[in-house]
């Protein structure tokens, strides 16, 4: 079964990709059939840069697991920066 499901989310940051350093304004996540993982169905997250070729995307397609374990490396950091601040 497909999940078709989709976010979208805007975001203010950089990525890095083929050793050049841009700007990246949105992020697309969506949880269905990758197009190259060997997964039946993954977390597919496509940061972007608005105004930019499709083909520029940074994209990951991850298992649910390993978003899940991603998901809550990312919240830990923060809370610990939370904590210092």
């Amino acid at each position: 079964m497909c999940s078709y499901i989709v976010e979208k989310a805007a975001l203010t940051g950089s990525a890095k990709a083929a050793g050049t350093w841009g700007p990246i304004t949105a992020a697309v996540v969506a949880v269905d059939h990758p197009s190259h993982a060997s997964l039946d169905h993954a977390l597919i997250v496509d940061l972007v840069n608005a105004g930019r070729p499709v083909s520029e995307r940074i994209a990951l397609e991850l298992s649910v697991e390993s978003a899940r374990e991603l998901i809550a490396c990312m919240q830990s950091a923060l809370d610990a920066f939370g904590e210092c601040g």
